[in-house]
């Protein structure tokens, strides 16, 4: 699984703090926290049909993740979303669109780790792309990556940093394997997530989702229990080691970029029947009606 260059994107327009620039001429400076130590928050945004999708949970993530990052200014949510507006209209956008939302410390007043050198305020980048849900929907490989997620008292996963080395590690062991994506565990050898989405498993009819301790909380993973529960499916969020998912009858993995998919083989070994099951099948049916209909009107 590797994401292939659309030729629909050659000309996009990139708003970097309210400028539109084009995406080759786009750039930020050396001095910017996100350049010196990856210092800044993100979101992964999705427009459906002109509606983007819990974009008001999104921000609220966002904001929360910021605070936590002691920033010493917040953009108002209405200028972020004016400015998302910006360019999406710029690039003539309205569906099938993935929104990378990027809020930095800003730009110091010379290198260095301090937060008192960041004295402009933050930079906020904003890069729309057509994009569809980039997870095959015949079914993922995954291996177990060696590579650990961090505790909270490391670094709390529920801060939705930009500092993304402990999982392109893990991307890294997952390429060198010939999988999709790896299953990361916690220092304790439970179920974190993969390098990029959450993970929920299927036994005998129900649900379980490893708990919000060395991964973040998930917009998409809080959908599918939403609908879990407004189908009456028993789901359940639990310490889950890898012997669960080696005896799941399926699995599957939820984000917003490639909203919800199937695993069909973790470590060489067959999950299931080795196809995506009835019930990753419905979920992600019962996912797409929410999406049709539901989000906030952007465009």
């Amino acid at each position: 699984m590797l994401q292939q260059f659309n030729e629909k994107n050659r000309d996009l327009m990139v708003n970097i703090n309210g400028r539109l620039v084009h995406r080759d001429k786009a750039g930020i400076s050396p001095f910017d926290s996100a350049v010196q130590g990856g210092d800044a928050v993100w979101e992964g945004l999705r427009l459906y049909n002109g509606r983007i999708f819990k974009l008001n949970e999104h921000l609220d993530r966002l904001e929360r993740s910021a605070r936590a990052l002691s920033f010493a200014e917040i953009p108002p949510r209405e200028k972020i979303i004016d400015e998302i507006k910006c360019t999406l209209a710029a690039n003539e956008m309205r569906d099938g669109v993935h929104i990378r939302l990027t809020l930095t410390r800003g730009v110091k007043i010379t290198s260095g780790m301090d937060p008192r050198l960041n004295q402009s305020g933050p930079t906020l980048i904003i890069l729309a792309e057509h994009k569809a849900p980039v997870y095959s929907k015949r079914g993922l490989t995954l291996i177990t990556a060696p590579v650990r997620r961090p505790p909270p008292e490391v670094l709390d996963a529920r801060i939705h940093h930009a500092n993304l080395l402990n999982s392109i590690l893990a991307k890294i062991e997952a390429n060198n394997a010939g999988a999709d994506d790896a299953l990361m565990l916690d220092t304790r050898g439970l179920i974190a997530e993969t390098n990029a989405t959450h993970v929920f498993i299927v036994r005998k009819g129900d649900l379980a989702t490893s708990r919000v301790v060395a991964c973040p909380e998930g917009i998409t993973r809080a959908t599918v229990i939403e609908i879990a529960a407004a189908e009456k499916i028993r789901c359940v969020e639990a310490d889950l080691s890898p012997v669960d998912v080696y005896g799941a009858d399926e699995m599957f993995c939820t984000g917003t970029m490639g909203e919800l998919a199937g695993v069909t083989k973790i470590d060489n070994r067959i999950v299931g029947d080795g196809k995506v099951g009835p019930m990753t099948k419905r979920l992600s049916e019962l996912y797409a009606q929410r999406t049709a209909t539901e989000g906030v009107e952007i465009v």
